[in-house]
């Protein structure tokens, strides 16, 4: 079986609205945030060019990031071999991988990473790589290293008061 990162390519695009318009438009109905942070997972394609086949945008907020506006594009799956749907399945899948190597990207940079979320496989998937639930309602946290509670607090209360995210 192929390794995913042998067809999937992922990084922290600063040009994020130039890759992702398309997917953000066909999923949201809205433009791609035109401020940091941009994820973008790309398929190779057998013929060397690159579609995005995944993208999350992060927000800066200080001592907390917040994620959002995940989508993934179905056309993309449908075009990889059978090989290599089951190793993006064997994975987690796209949103699963790339949240992954987002939370691992931007770990060192913040002390906790907020989702908003209202949809159940996306929740699924976000409780898989670690977030964890909060005492609001679809808000989500992952707290990337140990950070007492009075601080916790504080940090929940201020990704709260963004909510939708």
């Amino acid at each position: 079986m192929s390794n995913i990162d042998d067809f999937i390519i992922i990084n922290e695009a600063e040009q994020g609205p130039a890759f992702a318009t398309e997917l953000f438009q066909r999923k949201y109905k809205l433009p791609v945030p035109e401020f940091p942070h941009h994820v973008v997972a790309c398929f190779r394609e057998p013929d060397g060019r690159f579609s995005v086949a995944c993208y999350i945008h992060f927000t800066d907020c200080g001592d907390i990031l917040l994620g959002g506006g995940a989508c993934v594009d179905d056309r993309v799956l449908r075009r990889m071999s059978a090989e290599q749907r089951d190793c993006v399945r064997a994975s987690g899948g796209l949103y699963q991988h790339t949240l992954g190597w987002a939370l691992r990207h931007f770990g060192p940079r913040y002390s906790a990473v907020f989702g908003y979320c209202g949809d159940a496989l996306a929740e699924r998937v976000d409780r898989a790589v670690g977030f964890e639930s909060t005492r609001h309602d679809r808000l989500l946290v992952y707290w990337t290293r140990e950070v007492e509670r009075r601080l916790q607090d504080q940090m929940i209360a201020k990704a709260h008061s963004f909510e939708p995210f």
